[in-house]
């Protein structure tokens, strides 16, 4: 008889099977890995896909952006087009990361999901493996907007790059697990472009990516403060808007501060919400994700 046949339950593992733990954790991350390389795989094959995302942004920021720029009051002198780049530069990954969150309904119809789940791997791996891969997809396409820094009057800094590098994958990471979690349920390709189309344009105009926050309707304001996504757009628009020299109207217009209950929440707690929300969603994908079948 066995050690692990002799050991009474609810005791502490027994030392040779620690090798056997540490194998499986192993072995749930190489599948992690696999997954989130198909996804990067499917980004190397279709190079179209990437410049249809970004045409959209671009788009905003010189079109739309120098269109309202005439009738925006900043508050100062500072450029609409300035305001509003980490704006669209955070929702720059919404689309690449809900799409690739949703893929899981593709999957799903043409057989691939079924071969990964008859694999010998957790199913939390596949879940973690999607959203991986999506962010980083997304968070990847963006790069390319990072270069139209100076273009719109913000200087390069290398340390900004980070930030907002950093802040761009927390949010690319967000939606694609929130897409994650509606493929669970969703069965049809038809069903998920409309349902993720509801979320997605909610979510783009009520976190204040467009437009300041300050001074917004009581109930717009609630809404934008319910939005995870807000709390991806601050943060990024903070760390750009705090490289220039803002004047006290501008810094009241452009970077009003956020509040719960009357608290001023910090970037980092703002971040820290973000990232926590994240995880619970993953989760509640992953435990959803085990009784689909």
């Amino acid at each position: 008889m066995t050690t692990r046949d002799t050991a009474p339950a609810g005791t502490a593992a027994p030392l040779d099977l620690l090798p056997e733990v540490r194998s499986d954790r192993a072995h749930q991350l190489r599948a992690t890995w696999v997954v989130t390389r198909r996804e990067l795989l499917r980004l190397k094959q279709d190079k179209a896909r990437m410049v249809t995302m970004l045409l959209q942004p671009v788009l905003f920021i010189f079109v739309m952006g120098t269109g309202l720029g005439s009738i925006v009051d900043t508050g100062g002198g500072t450029d609409f087009r300035t305001f509003l780049y980490p704006g669209v530069l955070a929702t720059s990954v919404l689309f690449t990361a809900a799409f690739a969150g949703i893929s899981l309904v593709w999957d799903r119809e043409f057989g691939f999901l079924r071969e990964m789940m008859v694999a010998p791997i957790s199913r939390a791996s596949i879940i973690w493996g999607k959203c991986l891969g999506g962010a980083i997809v997304a968070t990847l396409q963006s790069l390319v907007l990072l270069a139209l820094l100076g273009t719109v009057g913000i200087p390069y800094s290398p340390v900004l790059i980070v930030e907002l590098i950093g802040c761009l994958f927390l949010g690319a990471l967000l939606l694609t697990a929130l897409g994650v979690l509606l493929s669970t349920r969703i069965k049809t390709i038809q069903a998920a472009m409309p349902i993720s189309q509801l979320l997605i344009m909610p979510m783009m105009f009520l976190s204040g990516s467009l437009f300041p926050i300050s001074g917004l309707p009581g109930w717009l304001a609630v809404l934008t403060h319910l939005n995870p996504l807000t709390y991806v757009v601050q943060p990024m628009r903070h760390f750009t808007l705090e490289h220039l020299s803002l004047t006290a109207a501008e810094q009241e217009r452009l970077l009003p501060v956020i509040t719960w209950f009357g608290w001023e929440v910090p970037v980092g707690v703002q971040l820290g919400a973000v990232a926590v929300i994240t995880l619970g969603l993953v989760a509640l994908a992953a435990r959803i994700f085990r009784t689909t079948e």
